[in-house]
Protein backbone atom coordinates (compact mmCIF):
# COMPACT_ATOMS: atom_id res chain seq x y z
CA UNK A 1 0.00 0.00 0.00
CA UNK A 2 2.49 2.40 0.63
CA UNK A 3 4.52 2.00 -2.37
CA UNK A 4 1.34 2.66 -4.37
CA UNK A 5 0.62 5.76 -2.25
CA UNK A 6 4.55 6.51 -2.72
CA UNK A 7 4.63 6.47 -6.65
CA UNK A 8 1.05 7.73 -6.85
CA UNK A 9 1.78 11.14 -4.87
CA UNK A 10 5.16 11.20 -6.92
CA UNK A 11 3.88 11.57 -10.33
CA UNK A 12 0.15 13.20 -9.70
CA UNK A 13 1.94 16.02 -7.15
CA UNK A 14 3.74 17.13 -10.51
CA UNK A 15 0.59 16.94 -12.99
CA UNK A 16 -1.71 18.95 -11.55
CA UNK A 17 -1.92 21.92 -13.96
CA UNK A 18 -2.39 19.69 -16.76
CA UNK A 19 -4.66 17.13 -15.45
CA UNK A 20 -6.57 15.36 -18.09
CA UNK A 21 -10.40 15.59 -18.75
CA UNK A 22 -12.51 12.53 -16.75
CA UNK A 23 -16.39 12.70 -16.44
CA UNK A 24 -18.26 14.71 -13.89
CA UNK A 25 -21.72 16.48 -13.73
CA UNK A 26 -21.87 20.14 -14.96
CA UNK A 27 -23.63 22.67 -12.06
CA UNK A 28 -23.53 26.14 -12.35
CA UNK A 29 -22.73 27.82 -9.45
CA UNK A 30 -24.89 31.15 -8.80
CA UNK A 31 -23.91 34.23 -10.69
CA UNK A 32 -23.04 37.75 -8.89
CA UNK A 33 -24.86 40.34 -10.10
CA UNK A 34 -21.47 42.91 -10.64
CA UNK A 35 -17.76 42.49 -10.35
CA UNK A 36 -16.67 43.32 -6.99
CA UNK A 37 -14.86 46.46 -6.42
CA UNK A 38 -11.88 46.15 -4.28
CA UNK A 39 -13.22 47.39 -0.97
CA UNK A 40 -12.27 46.16 2.09
CA UNK A 41 -13.74 42.80 3.61
CA UNK A 42 -15.04 42.93 6.95
CA UNK A 43 -12.98 42.77 9.93
CA UNK A 44 -11.24 39.40 10.81
CA UNK A 45 -12.87 36.58 12.61
CA UNK A 46 -9.76 35.51 14.27
CA UNK A 47 -7.18 38.44 16.48
CA UNK A 48 -3.92 37.21 15.27
CA UNK A 49 -1.06 36.93 17.71
CA UNK A 50 2.49 38.28 17.28
CA UNK A 51 4.60 36.00 15.08
CA UNK A 52 7.93 34.00 16.40
CA UNK A 53 9.51 36.10 13.78
CA UNK A 54 10.43 39.55 14.11
CA UNK A 55 11.90 42.18 11.59
CA UNK A 56 15.38 42.65 11.82
CA UNK A 57 16.42 45.04 8.82
CA UNK A 58 14.16 46.66 5.90
CA UNK A 59 14.33 45.58 2.63
CA UNK A 60 12.62 46.64 -0.71
CA UNK A 61 10.59 43.55 -1.79
CA UNK A 62 9.32 44.61 -4.70
CA UNK A 63 12.65 45.49 -6.51
CA UNK A 64 13.28 41.85 -5.96
CA UNK A 65 10.01 41.40 -8.55
CA UNK A 66 11.20 44.41 -11.03
CA UNK A 67 14.69 44.76 -11.85
CA UNK A 68 15.35 41.51 -13.91
CA UNK A 69 15.62 38.08 -12.39
CA UNK A 70 17.07 37.96 -8.86
CA UNK A 71 14.84 35.12 -7.07
CA UNK A 72 15.93 31.26 -8.09
CA UNK A 73 14.97 28.63 -5.99
CA UNK A 74 12.88 25.49 -5.50
CA UNK A 75 9.19 24.60 -3.96
CA UNK A 76 8.76 22.53 -1.26
CA UNK A 77 5.75 20.77 -0.71
CA UNK A 78 3.38 19.46 1.94
CA UNK A 79 0.06 18.68 2.99
CA UNK A 80 -2.21 17.92 5.86
CA UNK A 81 -1.32 14.14 7.01
CA UNK A 82 -4.14 11.51 6.90
CA UNK A 83 -2.27 9.02 9.45
CA UNK A 84 -5.07 5.72 8.09
CA UNK A 85 -3.57 6.06 4.59
CA UNK A 86 -0.03 7.66 5.09
CA UNK A 87 1.24 5.43 7.82
CA UNK A 88 4.41 7.36 8.72
CA UNK A 89 4.86 8.30 4.42
CA UNK A 90 4.84 11.60 5.72
CA UNK A 91 6.49 11.45 9.18
CA UNK A 92 4.15 11.14 12.29
CA UNK A 93 3.00 14.44 12.70
CA UNK A 94 0.13 16.95 11.59
CA UNK A 95 1.61 18.13 8.28
CA UNK A 96 4.23 16.65 6.10
CA UNK A 97 6.67 15.38 4.64
CA UNK A 98 9.08 16.91 7.66
CA UNK A 99 11.68 19.28 7.10
CA UNK A 100 14.19 19.73 9.27
CA UNK A 101 17.09 22.45 9.00
CA UNK A 102 19.06 20.80 7.27
CA UNK A 103 16.92 20.79 4.24
CA UNK A 104 17.02 24.55 3.98
CA UNK A 105 20.22 25.08 4.12
CA UNK A 106 21.57 22.13 1.48
CA UNK A 107 19.39 24.22 -0.77
CA UNK A 108 21.20 27.59 0.11
CA UNK A 109 24.31 25.62 -0.13
CA UNK A 110 23.33 24.42 -3.89
CA UNK A 111 22.87 28.54 -4.45
CA UNK A 112 19.24 28.99 -4.12
CA UNK A 113 17.90 32.50 -2.60
CA UNK A 114 14.33 31.23 -2.40
CA UNK A 115 11.91 29.16 -1.32
CA UNK A 116 8.44 28.51 -2.43
CA UNK A 117 6.69 27.17 0.53
CA UNK A 118 3.59 24.71 -1.73
CA UNK A 119 1.81 24.55 1.95
CA UNK A 120 -1.29 23.80 3.44
CA UNK A 121 -3.45 27.46 4.71
CA UNK A 122 -3.81 28.25 8.06
CA UNK A 123 -7.71 28.09 8.07
CA UNK A 124 -9.44 24.76 8.11
CA UNK A 125 -10.68 23.13 4.92
CA UNK A 126 -14.13 22.43 6.64
CA UNK A 127 -16.79 24.50 7.96
CA UNK A 128 -16.82 26.84 9.98
CA UNK A 129 -13.19 27.87 8.47
CA UNK A 130 -11.45 28.56 11.90
CA UNK A 131 -7.82 29.30 12.17
CA UNK A 132 -5.64 25.73 12.36
CA UNK A 133 -3.36 26.54 14.65
CA UNK A 134 -1.20 23.35 13.24
CA UNK A 135 -0.96 24.86 10.08
CA UNK A 136 0.19 28.03 11.58
CA UNK A 137 3.08 26.27 13.84
CA UNK A 138 4.25 24.70 11.06
CA UNK A 139 4.33 27.66 8.71
CA UNK A 140 6.06 29.72 11.71
CA UNK A 141 8.69 26.58 11.92
CA UNK A 142 9.02 26.56 8.21
CA UNK A 143 10.07 30.61 7.95
CA UNK A 144 12.23 30.28 10.85
CA UNK A 145 14.47 27.67 8.60
CA UNK A 146 14.34 29.60 5.78
CA UNK A 147 15.38 32.64 7.73
CA UNK A 148 18.53 31.02 9.37
CA UNK A 149 19.15 29.59 6.29
CA UNK A 150 19.53 32.94 4.51
CA UNK A 151 16.20 32.26 1.69
CA UNK A 152 13.94 34.26 0.83
CA UNK A 153 9.86 32.46 1.13
CA UNK A 154 7.07 33.02 -0.75
CA UNK A 155 3.72 31.65 0.79
CA UNK A 156 1.76 29.10 -1.71
CA UNK A 157 -1.25 28.25 0.30
CA UNK A 158 -2.54 25.01 -1.49
CA UNK A 159 -5.39 24.76 0.83
CA UNK A 160 -7.86 26.54 2.80
CA UNK A 161 -11.70 26.82 3.43
CA UNK A 162 -12.96 24.60 0.78
CA UNK A 163 -10.27 22.82 -0.68
CA UNK A 164 -8.12 20.21 0.18
CA UNK A 165 -4.77 19.14 -1.30
CA UNK A 166 -6.03 15.87 -2.62
CA UNK A 167 -8.15 18.35 -5.54
CA UNK A 168 -4.19 17.95 -7.14
CA UNK A 169 -4.95 13.87 -7.20
CA UNK A 170 -8.99 14.03 -8.17
CA UNK A 171 -9.16 10.93 -10.21
CA UNK A 172 -7.32 9.04 -7.62
CA UNK A 173 -10.67 9.50 -5.63
CA UNK A 174 -12.30 5.96 -4.62
CA UNK A 175 -9.04 4.50 -5.86
CA UNK A 176 -6.67 5.29 -3.92
CA UNK A 177 -7.63 7.43 -1.11
CA UNK A 178 -11.38 8.13 0.61
CA UNK A 179 -13.47 10.55 -1.76
CA UNK A 180 -14.54 12.13 1.60
CA UNK A 181 -11.11 13.59 1.35
CA UNK A 182 -11.86 15.34 -1.94
CA UNK A 183 -12.64 18.81 -0.59
CA UNK A 184 -13.13 21.53 -3.22
CA UNK A 185 -16.52 23.53 -2.28
CA UNK A 186 -14.20 26.49 -2.75
CA UNK A 187 -15.79 26.78 -6.25
CA UNK A 188 -19.40 26.35 -5.04
CA UNK A 189 -20.06 28.13 -1.61
CA UNK A 190 -20.14 31.72 -1.04
CA UNK A 191 -19.01 30.77 2.83
CA UNK A 192 -15.67 29.00 1.61
CA UNK A 193 -15.01 31.81 -0.96
CA UNK A 194 -15.55 34.16 1.92
CA UNK A 195 -12.97 32.66 4.47
CA UNK A 196 -10.42 32.15 2.04
CA UNK A 197 -10.73 35.94 2.02
CA UNK A 198 -10.45 35.81 5.51
CA UNK A 199 -7.26 33.87 5.66
CA UNK A 200 -5.48 35.75 4.25
CA UNK A 201 -6.25 38.99 5.74
CA UNK A 202 -5.42 37.20 9.13
CA UNK A 203 -2.30 35.59 7.44
CA UNK A 204 -0.83 39.06 6.01
CA UNK A 205 -1.84 40.83 9.37
CA UNK A 206 0.37 37.74 11.42
CA UNK A 207 3.28 38.22 8.73
CA UNK A 208 3.39 41.39 7.34
CA UNK A 209 6.91 43.04 7.84
CA UNK A 210 9.07 40.16 8.43
CA UNK A 211 11.87 40.48 6.10
CA UNK A 212 11.95 36.51 4.90
CA UNK A 213 8.49 36.75 3.28
CA UNK A 214 8.60 38.43 -0.31
CA UNK A 215 5.34 36.93 -1.54
CA UNK A 216 1.66 35.82 -0.79
CA UNK A 217 0.74 33.37 -3.65
CA UNK A 218 -3.02 33.55 -3.30
CA UNK A 219 -4.08 30.19 -4.35
CA UNK A 220 -1.42 26.89 -5.98
CA UNK A 221 -3.11 26.37 -9.06
CA UNK A 222 -6.80 27.96 -9.18
CA UNK A 223 -8.89 24.58 -10.75
CA UNK A 224 -12.18 25.67 -11.14
CA UNK A 225 -12.50 24.78 -14.79
CA UNK A 226 -11.75 20.98 -13.79
CA UNK A 227 -13.77 21.01 -11.01
CA UNK A 228 -17.54 19.79 -11.83
CA UNK A 229 -17.04 21.17 -15.46
CA UNK A 230 -14.98 18.93 -17.02
CA UNK A 231 -13.45 22.32 -19.42
CA UNK A 232 -9.76 23.18 -20.41
CA UNK A 233 -10.52 25.56 -22.94
CA UNK A 234 -10.70 29.34 -21.47
CA UNK A 235 -12.56 29.82 -24.43
CA UNK A 236 -15.09 27.18 -23.77
CA UNK A 237 -15.14 28.37 -20.07
CA UNK A 238 -15.39 32.30 -19.39
CA UNK A 239 -18.63 32.84 -22.00
CA UNK A 240 -20.51 30.09 -19.62
CA UNK A 241 -18.74 30.65 -16.46
CA UNK A 242 -17.86 34.13 -16.45
CA UNK A 243 -18.49 36.05 -13.20
CA UNK A 244 -20.02 33.44 -11.61
CA UNK A 245 -18.93 31.39 -7.87
CA UNK A 246 -16.48 29.48 -10.49
CA UNK A 247 -14.83 32.30 -11.79
CA UNK A 248 -11.13 32.73 -10.18
CA UNK A 249 -11.27 36.49 -11.48
CA UNK A 250 -13.71 37.62 -9.21
CA UNK A 251 -13.06 36.23 -6.29
CA UNK A 252 -9.27 37.22 -6.27
CA UNK A 253 -9.68 40.80 -6.07
CA UNK A 254 -11.47 40.45 -2.96
CA UNK A 255 -8.44 38.56 -1.35
CA UNK A 256 -6.20 41.65 -2.91
CA UNK A 257 -8.00 44.39 -1.30
CA UNK A 258 -8.18 42.38 2.20
CA UNK A 259 -4.34 42.08 1.91
CA UNK A 260 -4.17 45.71 1.38
CA UNK A 261 -6.64 47.02 4.23
CA UNK A 262 -3.96 45.45 6.42
CA UNK A 263 -0.32 45.21 4.36
CA UNK A 264 0.57 47.64 1.66
CA UNK A 265 4.24 45.96 1.30
CA UNK A 266 4.53 42.41 0.33
CA UNK A 267 3.88 41.74 -3.03
CA UNK A 268 0.95 39.51 -4.13
CA UNK A 269 1.28 36.66 -6.64
CA UNK A 270 -1.35 35.79 -8.34
CA UNK A 271 -1.99 32.91 -10.97
CA UNK A 272 -4.79 32.15 -13.32
CA UNK A 273 -7.04 29.68 -13.68
CA UNK A 274 -6.21 26.28 -15.88
CA UNK A 275 -3.68 24.87 -12.61
CA UNK A 276 -1.73 28.30 -13.17
CA UNK A 277 -0.69 27.45 -16.65
CA UNK A 278 0.70 29.36 -19.76
CA UNK A 279 -2.88 28.89 -21.95
CA UNK A 280 -4.79 30.36 -19.26
CA UNK A 281 -2.77 33.48 -18.29
CA UNK A 282 -4.25 35.51 -20.85
CA UNK A 283 -7.29 34.96 -19.38
CA UNK A 284 -6.63 36.62 -15.89
CA UNK A 285 -8.31 39.64 -15.72
CA UNK A 286 -5.39 42.34 -13.80
CA UNK A 287 -6.53 44.03 -10.92
CA UNK A 288 -5.85 47.57 -10.08
CA UNK A 289 -3.90 47.41 -6.63
CA UNK A 290 -0.05 48.06 -5.86
CA UNK A 291 2.90 45.43 -6.24
CA UNK A 292 0.92 42.62 -8.14
CA UNK A 293 2.85 39.81 -9.56
CA UNK A 294 1.48 37.29 -12.07
CA UNK A 295 2.63 33.75 -11.62
CA UNK A 296 2.17 30.76 -13.84
CA UNK A 297 3.25 26.90 -13.61
CA UNK A 298 4.97 25.73 -16.09
CA UNK A 299 5.24 22.21 -17.52
CA UNK A 300 4.44 21.94 -21.16
CA UNK A 301 4.50 19.99 -22.76
CA UNK A 302 3.24 17.34 -20.26
CA UNK A 303 3.66 14.75 -23.15
CA UNK A 304 7.35 15.57 -22.90
CA UNK A 305 8.17 17.04 -18.96
CA UNK A 306 6.03 13.49 -17.24
CA UNK A 307 6.86 10.98 -19.64
CA UNK A 308 6.93 7.82 -18.15
CA UNK A 309 10.81 5.90 -18.51
CA UNK A 310 10.55 4.14 -21.78
CA UNK A 311 8.60 6.45 -23.22
CA UNK A 312 11.64 7.86 -24.88
CA UNK A 313 10.54 11.43 -26.32
CA UNK A 314 13.66 13.59 -26.95
CA UNK A 315 14.45 17.30 -26.47
CA UNK A 316 15.12 18.54 -29.27
CA UNK A 317 13.72 15.97 -31.57
CA UNK A 318 9.84 15.11 -33.12
CA UNK A 319 6.89 13.60 -31.78
CA UNK A 320 3.55 14.59 -30.81
CA UNK A 321 3.54 17.02 -27.97
CA UNK A 322 -0.24 17.80 -28.11
CA UNK A 323 -2.36 14.63 -27.90
CA UNK A 324 -3.55 15.37 -31.77
CA UNK A 325 -1.11 12.06 -33.18
CA UNK A 326 0.68 14.26 -35.67
CA UNK A 327 4.07 14.81 -34.60
CA UNK A 328 5.55 18.23 -33.95
CA UNK A 329 9.27 19.43 -33.90
CA UNK A 330 9.80 20.04 -30.41
CA UNK A 331 12.71 22.46 -29.73
CA UNK A 332 14.05 25.59 -28.87
CA UNK A 333 12.03 27.39 -31.46
CA UNK A 334 8.72 25.53 -29.72
CA UNK A 335 9.63 25.99 -26.63
CA UNK A 336 10.11 30.11 -26.83
CA UNK A 337 6.75 30.14 -28.90
CA UNK A 338 5.10 28.49 -25.62
CA UNK A 339 6.71 30.71 -23.35
CA UNK A 340 6.08 33.90 -25.57
CA UNK A 341 2.40 34.60 -23.79
CA UNK A 342 4.16 35.42 -20.28
CA UNK A 343 6.14 38.72 -22.34
CA UNK A 344 3.26 39.49 -24.08
CA UNK A 345 1.06 39.34 -20.51
CA UNK A 346 3.89 41.61 -19.09
CA UNK A 347 3.88 44.10 -21.87
CA UNK A 348 0.28 44.64 -21.56
CA UNK A 349 -0.24 44.93 -17.96
CA UNK A 350 3.44 45.96 -16.91
CA UNK A 351 3.38 43.89 -14.07
CA UNK A 352 6.56 41.53 -13.41
CA UNK A 353 5.85 38.12 -14.30
CA UNK A 354 7.01 34.60 -11.82
CA UNK A 355 7.48 30.85 -12.95
CA UNK A 356 6.69 29.39 -9.33
CA UNK A 357 6.75 26.09 -10.40
CA UNK A 358 8.44 24.23 -13.36
CA UNK A 359 10.12 20.92 -13.89
CA UNK A 360 10.95 17.59 -15.97
CA UNK A 361 10.82 13.93 -15.04
CA UNK A 362 14.69 13.66 -14.92
CA UNK A 363 15.13 10.65 -16.77
CA UNK A 364 13.37 12.54 -20.06
CA UNK A 365 16.27 12.33 -23.02
CA UNK A 366 17.36 15.74 -22.87
CA UNK A 367 16.11 17.00 -20.00
CA UNK A 368 19.47 19.15 -19.07
CA UNK A 369 19.07 21.03 -22.60
CA UNK A 370 15.70 21.32 -21.99
CA UNK A 371 15.49 22.88 -18.20
CA UNK A 372 18.88 24.86 -19.91
CA UNK A 373 16.67 26.51 -22.46
CA UNK A 374 13.71 27.04 -20.40
CA UNK A 375 16.11 28.72 -17.80
CA UNK A 376 17.68 31.28 -20.20
CA UNK A 377 14.59 32.10 -21.60
CA UNK A 378 13.17 33.17 -18.05
CA UNK A 379 16.64 34.84 -17.36
CA UNK A 380 16.39 36.66 -20.60
CA UNK A 381 13.00 38.05 -19.89
CA UNK A 382 13.82 39.27 -16.11
CA UNK A 383 11.77 36.48 -14.59
CA UNK A 384 12.55 35.10 -11.09
CA UNK A 385 11.45 31.33 -11.15
CA UNK A 386 11.86 28.53 -8.89
CA UNK A 387 11.86 24.59 -9.48
CA UNK A 388 9.58 21.72 -8.62
CA UNK A 389 10.90 20.32 -5.93
CA UNK A 390 13.41 20.17 -3.21
CA UNK A 391 13.01 16.89 -1.06
CA UNK A 392 13.29 16.35 2.50
CA UNK A 393 16.09 13.82 3.17
CA UNK A 394 12.86 12.42 5.48
CA UNK A 395 13.10 8.75 5.35
CA UNK A 396 11.21 6.64 4.38
CA UNK A 397 10.19 9.57 2.12
CA UNK A 398 13.34 10.84 0.39
CA UNK A 399 14.30 7.27 -1.28
CA UNK A 400 11.07 5.79 -1.68
CA UNK A 401 8.83 5.89 -5.08
CA UNK A 402 11.07 7.50 -7.95
CA UNK A 403 11.63 11.36 -6.80
CA UNK A 404 10.57 12.16 -10.43
CA UNK A 405 11.69 15.64 -10.12
CA UNK A 406 14.39 15.78 -7.55
CA UNK A 407 17.78 16.05 -10.07
CA UNK A 408 20.55 15.44 -7.94
CA UNK A 409 19.61 12.00 -8.35
CA UNK A 410 20.00 12.45 -12.13
CA UNK A 411 18.69 10.83 -15.51
CA UNK A 412 18.31 7.17 -13.80
CA UNK A 413 15.02 6.63 -12.28
CA UNK A 414 15.93 3.34 -10.48
CA UNK A 415 19.07 5.65 -8.66
CA UNK A 416 17.88 6.91 -5.25
CA UNK A 417 21.39 8.71 -4.17
CA UNK A 418 23.07 12.18 -4.98
CA UNK A 419 25.10 11.69 -7.66
CA UNK A 420 27.08 14.25 -10.15
CA UNK A 421 24.88 15.01 -13.45
CA UNK A 422 24.48 17.27 -16.19
CA UNK A 423 20.68 18.08 -15.21
CA UNK A 424 21.30 18.94 -11.81
CA UNK A 425 24.76 20.70 -13.05
CA UNK A 426 22.58 23.04 -15.51
CA UNK A 427 20.22 23.68 -12.26
CA UNK A 428 23.35 24.70 -10.21
CA UNK A 429 24.73 26.65 -12.57
CA UNK A 430 21.60 29.21 -12.92
CA UNK A 431 21.83 29.72 -9.33
CA UNK A 432 24.91 30.53 -9.04
CA UNK A 433 23.77 33.90 -10.80
CA UNK A 434 21.94 34.46 -7.56
CA UNK A 435 23.49 38.04 -6.16
CA UNK A 436 20.60 39.09 -3.70
CA UNK A 437 20.45 37.88 -0.24
CA UNK A 438 18.70 38.45 2.73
Amino acid sequence: MRLTIILLLTFLLVASCQLQPSETTTTVPTALSAPLPLTAPPAPTHSPTHPVLTPTATLDKWSLWTNGTQLRGANIWQRVRVPELDDDLLGNGYIGPPYVQADFDRLATAGANYVNLSIPGIFSERPPYALDEGAQANLDALLQMAERAGLFAVLSFRTGPGRSDFTFYRDGAGEWFDPALLIETVWTEQAAQDAWVDMWRYTATRYRGQPVIVGYDLMVEPNADEVLLDLYDPDEFYPRYANTLYDWNQLYPRIVSAIRSVDGETPILISPMGWGSIPWLPYLQPVQAERIVYAVHQYGPYLYTHQQPDENKPYPGEFDVNWDEIPDRFDRNWLAAYLAPLEEFHQRTGAPIVVNEFGVVRWAPGAAEFLGDEIAWFEAHGINHALWVWEPTYEPWYTEGDRAMYYPFGPDPNNLEEVENDLWQVIQNAWAANKTER
